[in-house]
C-alpha cells in the first residue's frame, strides 16, 4: 500500500535521525519504502538545495527562496514521490511543502495565501497522510547545531526560529488528523517509539480498507 509521510521541524530537532530510523524500520519489516529529502531528492534539486543552504556570496531574497524551493519540489514529485506512490511505495520525505509554509511565511513574512498558492502549484495538490513535527524550544534545537557548520538557515536569528517553530505548530493545530507532533526533547528511542505507534496504526488500517 502506498503512503506518503513527512517530517517537519525546526533546526537541531532530530527529524532527519527519526526519518532514517522510520526508513531502516520499515525496510527491516520488508515494507516496499523510499526515503529521499528537501531541497533535494534530485540532479536538478540537489544544485538547488546547495545555493539556499549555502551561498555565501549572494543575497537571496525571501521570495526568490520560495520559487527555488518549489523548483526543487516540482520536481522532486513529478521524478520521485508520485511515481513511487503510483507503484504501491511508502514515501517518506525529510522536509516538504510544510516547511515552505514555516519558513518563508510565517519565518521571512510572505503572504500567507501567496506561499500556500505556490506550494499547490509545485506540488500538484499531494499532500502528505502524515506528517510528523518533532517541536522543540529553539535555544534547544539551535544547541544541537553549534558544534557543526551552519547553512543560512541555522545562522538566522532566534527571533527568526520562533516564528518558524510557533508557524509549524499553527499548521499541526489546524489539521490534527493529519499532524502528529512530538516532543524532539525525548530520548532518539522513546521518540522513534511514539512515530511507530501512529505509522503501524496507519499501515494495519490500510491493510484492512484493502481487504474491504
Amino acid at each position: 500500500m502506498s503512503m506518503f509521510i513527512t517530517f517537519e521541524g525546526g533546526e537541531g530537532s532530530g527529524k532527519s535521525v527519526q526519518a532514517k530510523a522510520l526508513f531502516r524500520r520499515l525496510s527491516d519489516l520488508a515494507v516496499p519504502v523510499l526515503l529521499t529529502h528537501e531541497p533535494g531528492g534530485t540532479p536538478f534539486g540537489e544544485k538547488l538545495g546547495y545555493w539556499l543552504k549555502w551561498a555565501r556570496d549572494a543575497y537571496i531574497s525571501p521570495l526568490t527562496e520560495l520559487m527555488l524551493f518549489n523548483a526543487s519540489r516540482a520536481q522532486l514529485v513529478a521524478e520521485v514521490i508520485q511515481p513511487n506512490l503510483k507503484g504501491g511505495k511508502v514515501v517518506i520525505c525529510d522536509r516538504y511543502a510544510d516547511s515552505t509554509i514555516a519558513y518563508q511565511a510565517y519565518g521571512r513574512g510572505l503572504d500567507l495565501a501567496m506561499v500556500k498558492a505556490t506550494n499547490k502549484a509545485a506540488t500538484q495538490g499531494l499532500k502528505p497522510d502524515l506528517t510528523i513535527l518533532l517541536d522543540i524550544p529553539v535555544e534547544e534545537g539551535l544547541a544541537r547545531k553549534m558544534a557543526k557548520k551552519q547553512d543560512r538557515f541555522e545562522q538566522d536569528t532566534p527571533v527568526f526560529h520562533q516564528k518558524v517553530r510557533e508557524g509549524y505548530l499553527e499548521l499541526a493545530a489546524a489539521e490534527p488528523r493529519r499532524w502528529l507532533v512530538v516532543d524532539a526533547s525525548h530520548s532518539r528511542q522513546k521518540i522513534a517509539d511514539i512515530i511507530w505507534q501512529r505509522v503501524s496504526r496507519l499501515l494495519a488500517k490500510g491493510k484492512n480498507d484493502k481487504r474491504t
